[in-house]
């Protein structure tokens, strides 16, 4: 899953990412609010955390232009400024948290992990399924029909992201992104080779393949029409 961070402070913006790509996120980092707004309208992130003291535009600025324009991916802000009317202004603003630093990095992740469970509905949902597949998002664990699969971080990421958008054809250009943090390269074949490993680990011995390759196009995880 793609977080975009909107931090001045190189230090504080070099940590978070560290913490949450060790986390299995993948993470963009702006040191502007003209450069964060920017990412911001162009990437598709899950989420984004805003500071609002920056160089150019504002935190407050910058989350306010993208409500405007109809981006609704979460947000949260996490500054400096302690005062409640801060506070309120951040979430009036469309924000979906407000931490306050200094911070405890564990505190942040495990609201970041709650916020990207409500997702964009706003309902909170921990676990992810298709037909007898499931993923559980809080004790980071797949099972298909009760049975226990062990994935390595890369493969739950991917299928994570499969799940989460399951019945939509994910072009390989967008897997790279969301998993990798790379551009798209034709001349690599590594999401081939994990797409080819994560199918072997859900989909080897059972009757019903949920993993589809789309020729041209890319992958989808579904149950086929057939079944």
């Amino acid at each position: 899953m793609k977080i975009l961070i909107v931090e001045d402070e190189p230090k504080t913006g070099e940590y978070l990412r560290q913490g949450l790509r060790e986390a299995g996120f993948v993470v963009d980092l702006a040191q502007t609010g003209i450069d964060g707004l920017h990412l911001a309208e162009q990437g598709d992130y899950e989420l984004v955390i805003l500071d609002v003291m920056l160089p150019g535009i504002n935190g407050w600025q910058v989350l306010e232009a993208l409500r405007q324009r109809g981006l609704k991916m979460p947000a949260m802000f996490l500054t400096a400024r302690d005062q409640v009317e801060d506070r309120v202004k951040g979430l009036e603003l469309g924000a979906d948290d407000y931490i306050v630093k200094p911070f405890s990095f564990a505190e942040l992740l495990a609201r970041v992990r709650a916020i990207l469970r409500r997702g964009k509905s706003g309902s909170e949902n921990t676990t992810l399924g298709v037909a007898d597949l499931e993923l559980d998002l809080l004790r980071r664990r797949v099972t298909r029909a009760g049975k226990r699969i062990d994935l390595t971080a890369k493969e739950f990421g991917l299928l994570e992201l499969l799940m989460r958008r399951q019945g939509e054809v994910l072009p390989r250009s967008l897997i790279a992104s969301q998993v990798w943090d790379m551009n798209f390269d034709s001349d690599t074949n590594v999401i081939e080779v994990a797409m080819r490993r994560l199918r072997v680990k859900i989909d080897e011995g059972q009757e019903v393949k949920l993993i589809q390759t789309v020729r041209g196009m890319g992958y989808v995880i579904e149950v086929p029409e057939t079944h």
